[in-house]
């Protein structure tokens, strides 16, 4: 692909470094904000500088949040004694566009993974069970998207708290296995987590 201006190259490089966007796509909004208001890409600057800068990680959940805890956590109406267990924020907010689920959230920071060299020490594996071992849940609700890796997630996890006295359960399987959650429809993800069954059994199954 032949530019014409340096300036340009560069800015069409740089978005198309994003997941998802090639170059085409990349040229196609660079182009857009060329032909915009130079304040409406000021904004968008300026928001991005300020999201990399000032974002916070709620350091209850791991929930990406504006403060030190997050709007959930912070929630007195939230029943804290559920935990759902999730990758990311994705999924908090697949989940909460259901209006079904009425705990907290717990996040992972990704799924294990040996084959991307990813293993329990990088996820907040940790911090879950120390959740567990000082009594604050009195049940998991495992909703890792059921591929390879989440089902390996969930059951690792499983084996370091199954000595403790705590329900686990997994969302019902209306989610195909493979598919992940910010893909899943609100009603099936609702009914879900509603509907959610037996980590155990799960297992068996």
């Amino acid at each position: 692909m032949e530019f014409s201006s340096k300036l340009l190259e560069n800015a069409v490089n740089e978005v198309s470094r994003l997941p998802g966007i090639g170059k085409r796509t990349a040229l196609r909004l660079v182009l857009h904000l060329l032909k915009q208001p130079k304040e409406n890409t000021k904004y968008l600057s300026e928001a991005l500088l300020h999201l990399r800068n000032d974002v916070e990680t709620c350091e209850k959940c791991h929930n990406i949040s504006d403060t030190v805890l997050c709007a959930i956590c912070k929630n007195p109406k939230r029943n804290s004694e559920i935990i759902c267990v999730v990758e990311d924020i994705r999924d908090v907010m697949a989940i909460e566009s259901t209006s079904q689920f009425n705990g907290v959230y717990h996040v992972l920071g990704g799924k294990i993974s040996p084959i991307e060299g990813i293993g329990p020490q990088n996820l907040q594996i940790e911090s879950l069970v120390n959740k567990v071992e000082n009594g604050e849940a009195k049940e998991l609700i495992f909703a890792l998207s059921s591929t390879m890796e989440g089902d390996t997630t969930n059951f690792y996890i499983f084996k370091q708290i199954e000595k403790f006295d705590i329900t686990t359960s997994t969302i019902a399987r209306g989610i195909s296995v493979g598919d992940e959650l910010e893909y899943a429809d609100e009603i099936t993800l609702g009914r879900s987590i509603v509907n959610r069954i037996p980590f155990e059994q799960s297992v068996r199954e």
